[in-house]
């Protein structure tokens, strides 16, 4: 079912349900209403044959030559009159008794003073009326036809209101959820459009605020981030192919060349030699793909515990050594660093691809192969910087030095393939850290801010 028709639905239920119990109300509150108004209306008739009986001149036989002329035309009030001794002193009528009063009902009549009941279809009130001293008990019947004919005409017209309001209600809710989620099936639309191809279109929006424009500008953004994406896996995909053909083509020619003529053996040493650098070149670049994939994976789905920032570094300072034995790496705590504030949430594995990274390329590009490490809080926060003394970076290569596969003109002279900072980087971020980078004539310094 669509939202549409639901929503219909679900509004014109809700309208019935109030309409039915307003409805309801009202007929109950009318029912009650007329009820008490015409035994106030018995009452009073009572009073006034009562009043008629004993204070006028008016003979007995008139009063009932008068109720019987006037019971042709309109239900007229039957009253009956009895003494405190149960006799009957006056009734209109006799022969047709509707009340059919008997010595409880008149002693109840004169013990509560006044009661009323339905005698089937009548209503009947009983009072105790005082005449010279005397108490009378005056019982009055009728039934209330206009009352009653008011109810019906009430139910009829509250049935009738009622079935013309749901149809005008539900023509409404069609009428207006049409309109107001014409944008959404618009939006619908626009959205089949859109394909891996086509991932640069956007939604409409308007300068509304409201959910379907605040809808249509998330979707937009997740268009944006998906184009990114897709760019920048087509980027990388390109990237990784061009990397891995150089050293697969030096392989193949340096087998070919061994295959097509005959070599010496010191000749075929070296060519090994030359495949086997190759060779590790390419296992090194795989490493280096295999720890972007880890990084670029869903912060979610990467493990996360308490871990040692000095044990980490003293852990990649040893493996950077014991890797080049001609680098020098120097690694200074400042002593107002506290053991807590050393402790951090992450991932032990990729932090140490990050500072391996940061180290090795402080020393690659020193020409003294040097690289210190300071440790230090500065403004609340944990820095950690990796220096060397080398090559000035210019500003331009600065603005894209975290980009995958870039490098500088100066670096091309050192074997890389330019993923490694840009590896750094996206570790750093997934640890909610920052990373900057400054270089001038004095140093180029790298520094890891994170939060304590």
């Amino acid at each position: 079912m669509k939202i549409r028709t639901r929503l219909t639905l679900l509004f014109t239920l809700i309208t019935a349900m109030l309409l039915s119990i307003y409805s309801v109300s009202i007929y109950y509150s009318s029912k009650e209403a007329r009820e008490k108004s015409f035994y106030s209306e018995l009452q009073n008739e009572a009073i006034a044959k009562a009043d008629l009986f004993f204070q006028s001149s008016l003979p007995e036989q008139e009063m009932h030559k008068l109720y019987k002329n006037n019971n042709r035309t309109l239900n007229e009030v039957q009253v009956a009159i009895y003494d405190s001794n149960n006799r009957l002193v006056y009734h209109d009528d006799a022969k047709v008794d509707y009340v059919k009063e008997d010595q409880e009902m008149l002693s109840e009549i004169f013990q509560k003073k006044k009661i009323t009941f339905f005698s089937g279809k009548l209503q009947v009130i009983g009072i105790v009326y005082h005449h010279s001293g005397k108490s009378y008990a005056v019982t009055a019947a009728s039934y209330d036809q206009y009352g009653y004919e008011y109810l019906t005409h009430l139910l009829t017209i509250s049935v009738v209101a009622f079935i013309s309001i749901l149809v005008l209600i539900y023509l409404a809710g069609i009428f207006l959820s049409k309109k107001t989620l014409s944008p959404l099936s618009e939006m619908v639309g626009q959205i089949k459009k859109i394909t891996a191809g086509r991932l640069q279109w956007r939604l409409k929006t308007t300068k509304e605020n409201d959910e379907l424009n605040e809808l249509a500008q998330s979707f937009n953004g997740m268009l944006e981030r998906l184009e990114n994406s897709f760019d920048a896996q087509k980027y990388f995909v390109s990237n990784i192919s061009h990397e891995l053909r150089t050293p697969l083509s030096a392989i193949i020619t340096e087998l070919e060349l061994a295959s097509e003529k005959k070599q010496t053996h010191e000749e075929y040493q070296q060519t090994i030699q030359h495949v086997l650098e190759d060779a590790r070149n390419m296992a090194k670049l795989s490493n280096s793909l295999m720890d972007l994939a880890k990084a670029s994976y869903d912060p979610n789905e990467i493990s996360f515990s308490e871990i040692r920032l000095d044990e980490i570094l003293l852990e990649s300072y040893a493996k950077i050594i014991k890797e080049n034995t001609g680098y020098k790496v120097s690694l200074n705590i400042e002593d107002t660093v506290e053991e807590r504030q050393l402790i951090i949430q992450g991932n032990e594995y990729l932090l140490q691809v990050a500072f391996n990274n940061l180290i090795d390329n402080a020393c690659k590009y020193s020409p003294e192969h040097t690289c210190s490490i300071d440790v230090k809080i500065l403004s609340g926060k944990l820095h950690i910087r990796f220096s060397n003394r080398g090559i000035i970076i210019s500003q331009e290569d600065l603005e894209h030095i975290f980009e995958p596969f870039y490098r500088s003109e100066n670096s091309k002279k050192e074997k890389g393939y330019g993923i490694g900072l840009f590896l750094t980087e996206k570790i750093i971020h997934l640890h909610h850290a920052i990373i900057t980078v400054a270089s001038d004539d004095k140093a180029t310094v790298f520094t890891v801010e994170f939060s304590i």
